[in-house]
């Protein structure tokens, strides 16, 4: 049987085609949202890892998961825009919206105990609530402006249309690019999210809370910025 990859697929097209590729590309550090646009082979180089192994651990998962087949599971690349738009919002919106606030508390809470100790907690503090405001704001153009044109462009298709759906593309993306610059500015302050032996249940909590959030924007900007944004762009409906 040949073999799907070879390495030099770009990131964000091996997600698209095998979804559980982010698992391993989380293991390996490997940015498959805003960095998505970067042959696999590029990216392994400069994190100096092993590409013939990245690439036979690819393989293995894609037969896999082509073996089992998994019924009922949908096919992004493949669905209707329309269903695509409501996952995101259901899925990865609203995680947002219910997890934004509550670590900003824990956050908060976690300087004002420990900041003395650990400068590094202000940075976190300052650079995750930065990140809290272009969500909040990115969040409301996709559902108030973006979206609604996206389903009306998918539901009566025209040159016009696409051309509107297209415009609101760019700023979005640069948006992701933000986030994902605030995401590895808060890894890099932490040292990977460290937690010193001192650390309290809060700290505990809102440094897990902080990896939960990391891993489910990388899976919502990928679903935006390799998936939605492209089909819409080629007129994949």
């Amino acid at each position: 049987m040949s073999q799907r990859f070879n390495g030099e697929e770009k990131i964000g097209n091996i997600v698209a085609d095998y979804p559980g590729a982010s698992h391993l590309f989380k293991e390996a550090k490997i940015d498959f949202c805003c960095g998505g646009d970067r042959p696999l082979s590029e990216a392994a180089l400069g994190q100096g890892l092993n590409l013939g192994e990245l690439v036979s651990r690819l393989n293995a998962g894609y037969a896999e998961a082509i073996a089992k087949a998994e019924a009922g599971e949908a096919d992004w690349k493949t669905a209707p825009i329309a269903d695509l738009i409501d996952h995101i919002v259901a899925r990865h919106h609203g995680y947002v919206k219910k997890e934004l606030p509550h670590i900003s508390e824990l956050l908060t809470k976690v300087l004002r105990v420990h900041g003395a100790g650990h400068p590094e907690l202000s940075s976190l503090h300052r650079r995750f609530h930065q990140m809290k405001i272009e969500l909040d704001q990115h969040l409301i153009a996709e559902e108030e402006a973006l979206f609604p044109l996206l389903r009306s462009y998918a539901a009566e298709p025209s040159a016009e249309a696409r051309e509107k759906a297209v415009a609101g593309l760019d700023d979005l993306e640069k948006d992701h690019s933000v986030v994902g610059d605030y995401l590895k500015e808060m890894r890099e302050t932490t040292d990977g999210y460290a937690l010193p032996p001192e650390a309290c249940t809060t700290y505990t909590l809102a440094f897990g809370k902080l990896v939960e959030l990391e891993a489910d924007l990388f899976e919502h900007i990928h679903l935006e910025n390799n998936v939605l944004f492209p089909r819409v762009e080629e007129g994949r409906l």
